[in-house]
């Protein structure tokens, strides 16, 4: 099993207090921001069944979304928008999405835990952890809260884009969601710089027009 609280505990024996677990989710998505969390938890803190995101049933990942959100010392979540994916990249966006929870006035991290294998220069130490969404209960959490956030955000927008099935691909790359944009193109949420089929019959068609 296991001990998803070895980094943290640890951490907090050398004296932290403020070990804030930031991750990201939607990088892989053809539509829609790319939404980073930070949280932050207190040491008695317990929450049983927090890991990986992607491993939980959406029912149980709402549940603890809400569990992580009231007993969480401190919570945020923050967005890298379509234009920042499109300005560099969506590692950099990625990055910069993770970057803002940080600095969010009221989070005052003495410590992160990030997950992936790459984080900015930063004046607060960190530790970055590969898979850390399933060996950190920080970085767990921020998983839940983010995929939650932003899967409630793809399907909000399906009402008004009802061609692309985001209220079940949630803006990743699946059949449905390419059939929509063969037939109606691409819209202002959609990531120009990824690869969406289409894109560039769309652009000469409108440049010929």
């Amino acid at each position: 099993m296991n001990d998803r609280l070895k980094f943290e505990r640890s951490l907090w024996a050398e004296g932290y207090k403020r070990i804030m677990g930031l991750d990201e989710v939607g990088r892989g998505c053809l539509a829609g921001p790319v939404v980073a969390a930070g949280v932050i938890f207190d040491p008695h803190t317990q929450i049983e069944g927090v890991k990986d995101s992607k491993a939980i049933e959406e029912l149980q990942r709402n549940i603890l979304a809400r569990q992580i959100k009231e007993k969480a010392l401190f919570w945020t979540i923050r967005c890298g928008t379509v234009a920042e994916i499109e300005e560099r990249n969506i590692f950099w966006a990625s990055l910069r999405a993770m970057q803002k929870c940080v600095q969010v006035s009221e989070a005052q991290p003495d410590y992160l835990l990030v997950d992936g294998h790459r984080y900015v220069d930063s004046l607060v130490p960190y530790t970055c952890l590969t898979n850390g969404d399933d060996r950190s209960i920080s970085i767990g959490a921020a998983s839940i809260i983010a995929k939650v956030y932003r899967d409630q955000l793809m399907r909000e927008l399906h009402e008004e884009y009802p061609y692309y099935s985001w209220n079940t691909n949630v803006g990743y790359p699946t059949q449905q969601h390419y059939d929509g944009l063969s037939a109606h193109g691409f819209t202002k949420h959609h990531r120009q710089n990824f690869n969406l089929r289409t894109t560039k019959e769309l652009k000469k068609q409108e440049n010929d027009d």
